[in-house]
């Protein structure tokens, strides 16, 4: 494995799994060029969150977001609709298959997971769901409360497997990806705008990070300690919030990436915080927001040639049931970094990734 430089709870370059690799094997104190051990074994990767890393949560909840239906999947292994808010893989996929692991992340809701699955990392993650209790609510998905709910379930489930102790090295070594926030913004708080009337987006930032901790210190709680936590994405250049808030020539909404930019600026401050006060964690903030802006502004660089809307439909506002097998896709996904009008396509996911 080649050396790379380890920087300090940030990140923006491409290799995404490569660098959260290196935070499970040496943590975040120091900045230095590293060669990593390649005998260095993460057991499990464990997801929690929104779509981004919604392995299939969704697909037997009564709710309107759901992929497990074409085009989603269309690249997937025999063109298989998962659940997956993508044409193929999620970053959760990849990760895990980039660490060695297993090729696929499964949804610890899967019917047919087995139970061997579980030594080696499930995703608890729901398209929709935020930090904000109300997010989750609002489409009828599971919460964060739900989740952590289920992550106690699955530990009792490995003690019964493997017993107290294995179980509690699994846990200790594995990676923890944590992926919220996109939706406590572009839906809770402007689209649908239950909370303006109760906060201004100061306020509203201060929620999501107050709650993004206390869910960050109740897994560190159930023995989590290597635990990446996904900025919030430019969310005003989502295809889908150009067309509501972009104006008449779907511009990137600059409001909405304002709000994020604020979020960010708290969320990697508290983890900053959360990193020096709990004991043996390696908390890391990882930036997706100024990747996917460099992507959007010069997207030739990187292969493609659309960025401001998806292959499905039209592109500027299909997500879920709305991006069906009625209406037409792109002819050539891997130019587009959007797959629908809120997901990568797997070209842009394995861009950042």
């Amino acid at each position: 494995m080649e050396p790379f430089v380890f920087m300090k709870l940030s990140y923006s370059s491409s290799r995404l799994a490569t660098f959260l690799f290196s935070v499970v094997l040496i943590g975040v104190h120091s900045v230095a060029r590293v060669t990593l051990p390649e005998n260095v074994i993460v057991p499990a990767v464990i997801a929690f969150g929104d779509s981004i890393v919604d392995q299939g949560a969704n697909n037997n909840l009564t709710t309107v977001v759901k992929a497990n239906f074409s085009p989603y999947g269309k690249d997937f292994v025999a063109g298989k609709p998962t659940g997956r808010f993508s044409n193929n893989k999620t970053p959760a996929d990849m990760i895990v298959e980039e660490l060695g692991i297993k090729e696929l992340l499964p949804a610890y809701l899967d019917p047919s997971l087995d139970e061997k699955e579980l030594l080696t990392g499930v995703s608890f993650a729901s398209g929709g769901s935020g930090y904000d209790p109300q997010t989750p609510k609002i489409v009828g998905v599971l919460s964060c409360s739900d989740q952590l709910r289920q992550f106690k379930e699955y530990i009792g489930k490995l003690k019964h497997i493997v017993g107290e102790k294995r179980t509690q090295s699994i846990l200790a070594n594995s990676l923890f990806l944590v992926v919220a926030g996109s939706d406590d913004l572009a839906n809770t708080y402007f689209t649908i705008g239950i909370r303006k009337l109760q906060y201004d987006i100061p306020s509203y930032t201060n929620l999501m990070v107050s709650s993004a901790s206390d869910f960050i210190k109740d897994i560190y709680q159930l023995g989590a300690r290597r635990i990446g936590v996904f900025s919030a994405p430019p969310i005003g250049c989502l295809p889908s919030q150009r067309t509501l808030g972009g104006g008449g020539l779907r511009r990137c909404a600059e409001k909405y990436n304002n709000a994020a930019s604020l979020y960010n600026k708290k969320l990697k401050q508290q983890l900053e915080y959360l990193n020096r006060t709990l004991a043996q964690s390696r908390i890391i903030y990882l930036d997706i927001y100024n990747p996917i802006v460099a992507i959007i502004e010069n997207p030739i660089k990187y292969g493609l040639e659309v960025v401001d809307r998806g292959c499905c439909g039209t592109g500027n506002i299909e997500v879920s049931i709305l991006c069906n097998h009625l209406l037409p896709t792109c002819p050539d996904d891997s130019k587009y970094f959007f797959w629908d009008s809120y997901h990568p396509t797997n070209k842009g996911y394995s861009i950042l990734c």
